[in-house]
């Protein structure tokens, strides 16, 4: 595939995906009793996408697709949750671009356990260091309430991402034809 096609591919996975991101994200959130903290299906579908795509559409479509899903549904937009969001598709979809094989039919058991530690690692990073850091630099939030938020949401898109997304991730390689395994017929 040129380069091309790969930018056009992407340009088009950006905006479908960022579509999908603002309709899951206004329509199946499920609250979580912590304040601004929902279990989200939104992130492991954020993961598919970053899987598939790499780390440049998982970014962007982290990116808009939360600043628009917070502008329309609370008239503003949380930067910091917003580059929280970016990050998981940025450091999701550099693993999964330079680590997993899903194009050629490949998610292995170890594969799976490999890419849910990666997952809970990036939920860490994203939820429980940059959106309660940018909520107190940004916003002058409290320290306990906006660590509550992470924690919650670290625990909740973690679980998430490990269920449905590993769900989503082995039904794609399995939509796909294994390497090796067709065979010239003589």
């Amino acid at each position: 595939m040129n380069k091309t096609s790969t930018s056009i591919r992407n340009v088009v996975a950006i905006g479908i995906g960022t579509a999908i991101y603002v309709i899951l994200a206004r329509f199946t959130s499920i609250p979580t009793g912590i304040p601004n903290t929902n279990i989200e299906i939104v992130y492991p579908f954020l993961v598919l996408l970053a899987t598939i795509y790499g780390p440049k559409v998982g970014f962007s479509v982290g990116f808009i697709g939360h600043t628009l899903s917070d502008f329309l549904m609370y008239g503003q937009t949380w930067w910091s949750w917003v580059l929280a969001t970016a990050s998981l598709g940025l450091l999701v979809g550099a693993y999964g671009r330079y680590f997993l094989d899903l194009k050629n039919g490949i998610f292995n058991t170890k594969q799976i356990i490999t890419f849910n530690i990666v997952q809970i690692i990036t939920n860490v990073i994203s939820w429980l260091i940059i959106a309660p850091v940018g909520d107190i630099l940004i916003y002058s939030e409290p320290a306990n309430k906006v660590f509550l938020q992470g924690i919650s949401a670290t625990i909740v898109n973690s679980i998430s991402t490990l269920i449905l997304g590993t769900i989503l991730l082995k039904a794609y390689a399995g939509t796909k034809i294994k390497k090796g395994s067709l065979k010239k017929e003589y």
